[in-house]
């Protein structure tokens, strides 16, 4: 993706991650829920989102910035994964309990 534009591979890589995040949670608790695993739905999502960030972050480098490395994009892309993994649990959150909580 050499030709694309830094704003544009960073813009890709926050709606891969985004979608990604929001639906990181369900997908590890469909795997992790059962009697002794429900403890590791959370452990493993971050763990997902962490090395699936850092995947779209090494693919797409301009999600660190201009003449940012692979090293670097991958890098903040697991940052920016477990960020979007949180902010989709947060959404999570919200579809199932409402704005007037649980």
């Amino acid at each position: 993706m050499a030709g694309t534009s830094v704003t544009g591979q960073r813009w890709l890589a926050v709606v891969i991650l985004l979608v990604l995040g929001v639906l990181s949670l369900p997908v590890t608790a469909a795997f992790f829920d059962g009697e002794g695993t429900e403890n590791w739905i959370v452990p493993v999502a971050v763990a997902l989102m962490a090395v699936i960030g850092a995947v779209v972050g090494s693919m797409l480098p301009g999600l660190a910035g201009a003449g940012a490395t692979q090293q670097r994009g991958a890098l903040i892309g697991a940052a920016v994964g477990v960020a979007m993994l949180v902010l989709g649990i947060v959404v999570f959150f919200l579809l199932l309990s409402g704005f007037d909580g649980a």
